[in-house]
């Protein structure tokens, strides 16, 4: 299953305006809320490391600034030669907004590279339905 071109277009452009002075890797992210609306996200970095916000968090703070409490599907891109799969924390913080079925769109500067899902990611997750 190959990135929707808009998703991976929102991500694209999200990457190109990622704050990241520090490290130079530039990641976007685009999701797909349950009723259809996209949200873009980057990663923003500060110079205490451990303040900056991913790509995935960002975008998933947008989609909750608006109202939506349900992700469809998600791209990532970044560039580099491996996948650039969400850390662990945007792991989670993607479970908490969608379950295991979540398509997970990993991409490159070239496009697609592969879709795994939540669940691939974050097997035997802890969600709202352990609470």
């Amino acid at each position: 299953m190959a990135a929707p071109d808009d998703l991976l277009s929102l991500a694209r452009t999200m990457m190109g305006r990622a704050h990241a002075p520090y490290s130079k890797f530039h990641v976007g992210a685009a999701l797909r809320a349950e009723d259809g609306t996209v949200y873009g996200g980057c990663n923003v970095e500060n110079a205490a490391y451990p303040q900056g916000w991913c790509a995935e968090a960002s975008a998933i703070a947008a989609m909750v600034g608006a109202g939506r409490r349900r992700i469809a599907e998600v791209v990532v891109i970044a560039g580099g030669e491996a996948l650039c799969t969400p850390c662990g924390g945007c792991r989670q913080k993607l479970r908490e907004f969608a379950g295991e079925a979540l398509p997970i769109h990993v991409c490159g500067p070239e496009g697609w590279r592969r879709t795994l899902t939540l669940g691939e990611l974050l097997p035997l997750s802890f969600g709202p339905h352990n609470l």
